[in-house]
């Protein structure tokens, strides 16, 4: 199961592949893409991912407790959806004009539309169950409700895309071992139906 890093884990990701495919066209170099938020000052990236939610899921049913190893239980991972605006930074140095940003904006939502999953082993290759992939989808959300992301940190609103990433499963530390059998009391049955222990 997942550990705590997960989350950290799928924003790596999405920057990474974001920092491959978009270099040296139209993004001059990696170093120009960065997780960050639009609230943030004299900073000099083109491209932003913001977490801006993390909500947890309650649609998916899980087991009480999950065996782990023979005589272990463990309390199953919770699911939890990823909720990432991808942002053009308006304080930026690079002087964009907006056929440059309507481009970069494109590019984005291909790269997405390309690598929208990705396996948690992936991204942690310790992992020793197999979990589904966490799929990357267009955030469906309504332009008021992007207004409010963008009016949540004091900027004014500008293009953006919206992501959700889901399920991640975050795993639990709580591991409960069974007490030992400490007595044990067996019966014989005998065929004329009577019982001797």
């Amino acid at each position: 199961m997942a550990d705590y890093t997960i989350i950290a884990d799928v924003s790596n990701y999405i920057v990474k592949t974001l920092r491959e495919k978009m270099c040296p066209e139209p993004i001059p170099s990696p170093n120009n893409i960065e997780i960050s938020s639009p609230a943030s000052q004299d900073v000099d990236y083109i491209v932003g991912l913001y977490l801006y939610e993390i909500k947890e899921e309650g649609q998916i049913a899980q087991p009480p407790l999950i065996s782990r190893g023979s005589v272990q239980l463990q309390k199953p991972p919770r699911p939890y959806s990823l909720y990432y605006m991808v942002f053009i930074n308006g304080s930026s140095q690079m002087g964009l004009k907006a056929p440059d940003i309507q481009k970069i904006i494109g590019r984005i939502a291909q790269i997405v539309n390309d690598n929208n999953s990705v396996r948690p082993s992936q991204l942690q290759p310790w992992l020793d169950a197999e979990e589904p992939p966490i799929t990357l989808s267009q955030a469906k959300i309504s332009l008021e409700e992007k207004v409010r992301v963008w009016q949540a940190i004091s900027k004014p609103y500008q293009i953006s895309l919206f992501y959700k990433a889901a399920p991640v499963f975050l795993s639990s530390e709580v591991v409960i071992e069974p007490p030992r059998v400490a007595e044990a009391t067996f019966g014989v049955k005998i065929k004329n139906g009577e019982g001797r222990s």
